[in-house]
């Protein structure tokens, strides 16, 4: 690998299988949440490099080929199991999708970071599955104590794979703590926090230690707190789909927007804490119309550069 990959991201890769409306027969499209992220990074022009397991098997093959033709350099993971994982994913009348996972997330170390990385990004069922989630908040640690990177999170909450709320919720607080970057959605702080508004739970994450929190609120848009701005954001208005991958598009859009406003990297760190409303604003509203643009046509397939400025 070359040194000209700005952004790392580390965490899953699958093949989704989404169930048409006969329950019956099942089209197939590569995902996972932070493959989705490094493939919705590349077609905006960001240089990346994706950390994953991923087998030589079918599956395998055609996540790679994906990842290969979106622009993304791939560096595949020593693990411990063999086979690519799968998620099974229904869709309801508008478009919402369940899952039904079989996950595989096994390695057995972290990547080392490239000279001219300046930002490390995860979360998913890569941060919270073990043995790999252990492997992946070690990194985390690491990095955050070495603050050379700027690192970001989005929790993105599988309830079926992260086990009973008390100690999941503890997980994420704790990585969390070591990011700059919070994307989460409404959704997940509904499962993590039953009660609190949104707003409570992205002050005291933002006191915690990142620099910059955001809540994508589906419907209504987007929300950002940094420590010098509060903005919300409304949705733009487009005929859904399907929302698979709307919440990865949008943290693609997100880092490459903060990357284009030279707000990413370890010495961008209080650059980052103090971006201003109009500032905030503008990534917010480039983040919506990435997913938005991505709600309109079928599985995780984040649009272009040059699509955004077709639309």
């Amino acid at each position: 690998m070359g040194a000209s990959h700005v952004i790392t991201v580390v965490g899953e890769s699958l093949l989704d299988l989404v169930a048409q409306a006969d329950g019956r027969c099942f089209t197939a499209f590569p995902g996972g949440s932070p493959a989705n992220v490094a493939v919705g990074l590349a077609r905006l022009g960001t240089p990346v490099r994706f950390a994953t397991q991923l087998a030589d098997d079918l599956p395998g093959r055609l996540v790679a080929r994906h990842l290969h033709d979106s622009g993304v350099a791939v560096d595949l993971l020593p693990a411990t199991a063999k086979g690519t994982s799968l998620a099974l994913v229904a869709l309801d009348a508008h478009g919402a999708a369940s899952y039904d996972f079989r996950i595989s997330w096994e390695i057995t170390r972290a990547p080392d970071l490239e000279p001219g990385c300046r930002h490390l990004h995860t979360g998913s069922i890569a941060a919270a599955l073990p043995p790999g989630g252990d492997v992946l908040d070690d990194m985390l640690a690491t990095q955050r104590r070495r603050g050379k990177v700027t690192i970001s999170l989005d929790p993105n909450i599988r309830p079926a794979l992260v086990g009973p709320r008390e100690p999941a919720r503890e997980r994420v607080a704790r990585q969390v703590r070591r990011s700059d970057v919070v994307k989460v959605s409404s959704e997940d702080l509904s499962w993590l926090y039953p009660g609190e508004h949104f707003t409570e739970v992205a002050a005291r994450w933002l006191a915690s230690g990142p620099a910059l929190v955001v809540v994508t609120l589906g419907g209504d848009g987007g929300y950002g707190l940094s420590r010098t701005a509060e903005v919300t954001r409304p949705a733009a208005r487009v005929p859904v789909v399907d929302t698979v991958g709307a919440g990865d598009a949008f943290t693609a859009g997100l880092l490459d927007g903060l990357r284009r406003a030279d707000l990413l990297g370890g010495d961008r760190r209080d650059r980052l804490a103090s971006v201003d409303a109009d500032a905030l604003a503008n990534v917010l509203d480039f983040a919506i119309r990435v997913a938005s643009l991505t709600c309109a046509r079928p599985g995780a397939d984040p649009p272009t550069r040059a699509e955004l400025a077709q639309s």
